[in-house]
């Protein structure tokens, strides 16, 4: 008997994280609300949604670090609580709470941190470039270094699964950049990673799925580019046209209209407002070229993002979304 073909957009990478039904409450207030989740080798999975939707506690219980009301728990094939020896080196984290006493070293943090089975610390503060940094105190470095100094940790003692909490929550630009360029190295030597942030630019740029959550439950979840699709709206592309030219200005709309990826085309403000999908953009811009004419001075192109798709799912939920 052969075996059936795999889905798309299934994965038949073994689950790291496998949970069914969990569910949390405060003081009667319920944080986690019967939560289902899979997180596969060699995956970047990001956890957004608004303050309070539960993501911190999510990944505080599988770490162990507090105890599930109900539901099945297995990371790695264990029970955060049941397990915790076994589990704890298996996962390297970085939560909103870290930080390290000012006057202490990185040569000082690697030995205190470090495993019976670390591996080769010099090899990871080059990788993450730290390596002149060995004699720094905490206080001294950059918060993109600090951050840096922390994915070092996590990774110290070859964890098969590695936690991140608002890894570069404060940081400025240019550091938030060096961090993600280290997640990326992750990525890229298949290390599995959770990721839980309000830096919804990082999830497009660091994640395979993207999982957004509301009041301790998923909303929907796929890769960034799913997500935008499906609850984002039409890119618009905006320009003015010389009624003057050629086939004039309603024979011109008619052709724009037939393009590829075209949803629509009106006229707003004296401007032309084509919208459609990302498609829409290339051969909108191929149209204008063809036209042997300069490109309109006011061209502007507004792309949705994982933002807007966010913002749509914690206003309104849609009809048929992953629950």
């Amino acid at each position: 008997m052969s075996t059936p073909p795999t889905p798309p957009g299934v994965t038949t990478a073994p689950a790291v994280v496998a949970v069914r039904g969990l569910t949390k409450s405060y003081d009667g207030r319920v944080v986690v609300d019967a939560l289902d989740l899979d997180v596969h080798a060699g995956e970047v999975v990001g956890l957004i949604g608004a303050n309070g939707a539960g993501k911190t506690t999510t990944v505080e219980i599988l770490q162990g670090l507090r105890r599930s009301d109900a539901g099945q728990i297995r990371v790695l094939g264990l029970d955060p609580v049941r397990d915790a020896d076994r589990l704890r080196p298996q996962i390297g984290s970085q939560l909103q709470s870290s930080a390290l006493p000012d006057r202490i070293r990185v040569s000082e943090a690697i030995g205190l941190f470090a495993g019976p089975n670390a591996t080769d610390a010099d090899g990871l503060l080059e990788q993450f470039g730290l390596a002149h940094r060995r004699r720094y105190p905490f206080a001294g470095m950059s918060g993109g270094e600090r951050q840096r100094l922390f994915l070092v940790l996590a990774l110290l003692n070859r964890p098969r699964l590695v936690i991140l909490d608002e890894l570069t929550q404060g940081l400025d630009p240019a550091a938030r950049r060096e961090v993600w360029a280290a997640v990326t190295t992750l990525r890229d030597t298949g290390t599995t990673v959770l990721l839980v942030t309000h830096e919804l630019d990082e999830c497009e740029v660091l994640c395979d799925r993207v999982v957004a959550m509301r009041d301790g439950s998923v909303l929907d979840q796929g890769t960034p580019a799913d997500l935008v699709t499906r609850h984002a709206g039409s890119a618009a592309i905006r320009f003015s046209l010389d009624p003057g030219h050629g086939v004039g200005a309603a024979g011109a709309l008619q052709e724009v209209n037939r393009l590829p990826g075209v949803q629509g085309v009106t006229r707003e403000h004296g401007l032309t407002v084509v919208r459609g999908d990302r498609r829409a953009i290339a051969h909108v811009g191929a149209w204008l070229v063809g036209r042997g004419e300069p490109i309109p001075p006011d061209l502007t192109v507004e792309v949705p993002d994982l933002e807007d798709a966010l913002l749509t799912l914690l206003d309104h939920r849609p009809a048929g979304a992953a629950a």
